[in-house]
């Protein structure tokens, strides 16, 4: 198995849908080109902004397939593959790979509360059953808990194909563990734009979050601002991203607020698919005005 290494500030996408419900596959080629363009480090279909647990297995490798080839090994491509059971999650696993991935980030399973020992009995069995480099994803907002510090430990100490953790869980105390224990064995990334900066400076890789869908070129520059050791000016970029995260994640659906600041700009992001909804007049108002502050502001 290869050990990837990741680093820099990677987009969690957004599928389009049409008004109707179905896939958009042209208009998700020509977000991917936007992306790409914006200079960020990677892709990631079918995470919780792809609306993974609305996607039937075909269009999940129809997603992935056509990211995939329109990315045609520019950056690296990191599939969503996690579901509620292990099962499942091996077969989607198994797809990515079988599609050309990079890597799979895997969610912790969801619905029922496991304990520590069950959430790495998945794990490892996930990792001894494909060979594809995994990412582990912790987004207790959506899942009910967190995966612990000590449950990563174990696994990138007794498994192989542990590549990295995206901790979604916006606490810094939590991503400070996880570094301190591990961090200098895998690549940690925030999952919430809020602490990118932090992370990076407490010896994380990266990042994998929303707002990267709308301002790829802003967060691909706060990386690179970062390397060169330029603070003040990433201290900037960071109080910019979290403006735009209050706005687009934490005040509006994420999944509908997202597609709405991609299409001011003109990209064919579509609709969220049911039961989520598009935007209010009221909240596409606040989303533009956001953009508008953003651009003057840049």
């Amino acid at each position: 198995m290869s050990r990837l290494s990741l680093t820099g500030i990677s987009v969690p996408h957004i599928t389009p849908f049409t008004r109707e419900g179905e896939l958009d596959v042209e208009g998700l080629r020509e977000c991917v080109r936007f992306w790409v363009e914006g200079g960020v480090s990677g892709l990631v279909p079918c995470g919780s902004n792809g609306e993974a647990p609305y996607l039937s297995r075909e269009e999940r490798m129809k997603v992935i397939k056509t990211v995939v080839e329109e990315v045609n090994g520019k950056i690296p491509v990191v599939a969503g593959t996690g579901s509620m059971s292990t099962q499942e999650t091996i077969m989607f696993t198994k797809d990515a790979k079988d599609l050309g991935v990079d890597a799979g980030l895997v969610v912790t399973p969801f619905y029922f509360k496991l304990t520590n020992r069950e959430i790495y009995e998945h794990y490892r069995t996930v990792l001894e059953a494909v060979d594809l480099p995994i990412i582990l994803y912790n987004v207790p907002k959506f899942t009910g808990f967190s995966l612990e510090p000590i449950v990563v430990s174990q696994l990138v100490s007794r498994c192989e194909g542990v590549v990295g953790v995206k901790d979604s869980s916006g606490s810094i105390g939590m991503i400070a563990e996880i570094i301190r224990l591990v961090g200098d064995k895998i690549s940690i990334l925030a999952g919430t734009a809020d602490v990118a900066l932090s992370t990076l400076l407490l010896g994380g890789k990266g990042a994998i979050i929303a707002v990267a869908n709308a301002f790829p070129k802003l967060c691909s520059t706060l990386y690179e601002a970062f390397r060169k050791g330029d603070f003040e000016e990433t201290s900037r970029l960071q109080r910019q991203m979290s403006f735009l995260n209050d706005v687009l994640v934490k005040k509006h659906n994420q999944l509908s607020a997202i597609k709405e600041a991609l299409k001011l700009q003109g990209l064919p992001a579509g609709y969220p698919r049911k039961p989520a909804l598009p935007l209010e007049n009221s909240e596409r108002k606040d989303i533009e005005n956001a953009l508008k502050t953003m651009q003057e502001s840049l």
